[in-house]
């Protein structure tokens, strides 16, 4: 029996370091990419008086982009920029840009995009054109100007 559980235990440890990779349909929020930013600038995380101010500012942003886009602000979109805060499937380089701002790196590179999408490359790779990455494991790909599709590195557990 406590062979058993010695060979269970060493199983288990072999795969604490691997994170696994996956794919989403549903990105990260504002909030989230502006907090894991400032952690990495400042080693710590934003005072209230920092999150707010992050906030009034992505609100006035959203704000002007609806009134440019009015077919955008009347859609079931809205609620995505308006209340979530976070990249969908489909959104456009600048709706993504709005909400998470830059990226901190961009490839058009089939050989890193495959190498980063790995198990799910085949499928990814039908489409993705660029990839763009943002901190916390996320990456995004884009086929043209629309976002098709996500992945992360280590965000969620698998059950």
């Amino acid at each position: 029996m406590a062979a058993g559980a010695l060979l269970a235990l060493a199983g288990c440890t072999s795969t604490l370091g691997e994170v696994p990779l996956q794919r989403a349909t549903v990105g990260p929020s504002a909030d989230e990419i502006f907090n894991a930013r400032f952690a990495r600038g400042y080693a710590r995380l934003p005072s209230f008086d920092e999150t707010n101010k992050f906030r009034d500012d992505l609100d006035r942003r959203v704000g002007e982009y609806l009134a440019k886009n009015p077919q955008i602000a009347t859609s079931p979109r809205a609620s995505q920029f308006r209340f979530e805060r976070r990249v969908d499937v489909g959104m456009s380089k600048p709706e993504v840009t709005l909400l998470l701002g830059p990226p901190d790196t961009t490839t058009s590179d089939p050989a890193l995009m495959k190498a980063n999408a790995a198990p799910f490359w085949p499928e990814i790779g039908r489409r993705a054109q660029e990839m763009w990455r943002y901190p916390s494991g996320w990456s995004l790909y884009f086929e043209g100007d629309r976002l098709v599709d996500l992945t992360v590195k280590g965000k969620y557990p698998i059950e």
